[in-house]
């Protein structure tokens, strides 16, 4: 009899155990501030490079915070990116490009039937200067069974001072006066690399892939610029110069790669205009984007 209540006992240790317990590696907060035209490393076929989620995010999924928040929290994050994307749809050019630095503070709110509002303290880069300032910004994100864009509002007086007027008038006059119109692809390459004159169509390509960005973004999402697949410019009798162009976007949460076709033009006094912007269906055999850590 005792031999049967030891066998007993120990079958029923192990089934009212911790099965819910699962011990997972620490991870790094950088990971959530990358370089803002950070890329994954390799696509394998419809396989694309996982980046690991931060524990804190995995678990706060669902649980969006009220109040202060953590600088590198996810919600702090996303909403601060949403902030670059801005900043390049309205002032961006060949040679003015914003990205998000770091996440000084921040706090959330919901605002009645309106959506989630994000008060912001920041660090924003100017890349090509290589100029960084702390800006202030509020993000709100609409409520609805609709997805519409954020609402933005930032200030960053220092940053939008830096004039590159004469850049753009002489690269604009270049183009226009070419003997035949301009073409480039896989900007950068697969070795993160993007020859000197091709480097103002990247640029252009990425203040373009952020109105799509900026009109895609969510409480849900973390865009970043992957390539440049290919653009084209167009011929056209204004004084606007019209390119054509498909960029691979990498949505950091899903870890998917978005293929998106954008016709756009650009002068210096107007800047860069999207005229249309189409979603690409999703490739079964993708691309390897470059590695630019």
């Amino acid at each position: 009899m005792s031999l049967r209540i030891i066998v007993v006992l120990a079958v029923l240790t192990g089934v009212t155990g911790s099965p819910g317990v699962m011990i997972r590696p620490e991870a790094d907060p950088a990971d959530m501030t990358a370089h803002p035209n950070s890329v994954p490393e390799t696509v394998e076929d419809s396989e694309i490079y996982r980046q690991e989620v931060p524990v804190e995010e995995e678990a706060e999924e669902d649980v969006m915070a009220t109040g202060e928040l953590k600088p590198n929290h996810y919600q702090a994050q996303r909403a601060a990116k949403v902030v670059q994307h801005y900043l390049n749809t309205h002032y961006g050019s060949p040679f003015r490009l914003f990205g998000l630095h770091k996440v000084n503070s921040g706090n959330a709110e919901d605002v009645a039937d309106s959506g989630r509002k994000y008060q912001l303290e920041i660090s924003v880069q100017e890349i090509i200067s290589n100029t960084t300032e702390n800006c202030s910004a509020e993000v709100l994100f609409p409520r609805g069974e609709q997805q519409r864009s954020p609402k933005v509002q930032a200030s960053c007086e220092e940053l939008l001072k830096i004039n590159s007027t004469a850049q753009e008038e002489a690269l604009f006059q270049k183009y226009k006066t070419n003997q035949r119109l301009l073409s480039a692809q896989n900007l950068p390459d697969s070795y993160g690399h993007i020859e000197p004159d091709s480097e103002p169509l990247w640029h252009l390509g990425i203040v373009a892939s952020s109105f799509v960005m900026l009109n895609e973004s969510s409480e849900n999402t973390l865009y970043n610029m992957a390539q440049v697949a290919n653009i084209t410019q167009l011929a056209t009798e204004n004084e606007l110069l019209k390119f054509d162009c498909h960029i691979l976007l990498h949505e950091m949460v899903s870890q998917e790669i978005v293929h998106w076709k954008l016709l756009f033009t650009w002068s210096p006094p107007e800047g860069v205009k999207v005229l249309q912007m189409e979603q690409l269906p999703h490739c079964q055999h993708h691309e390897k984007p470059p590695n630019t850590n």
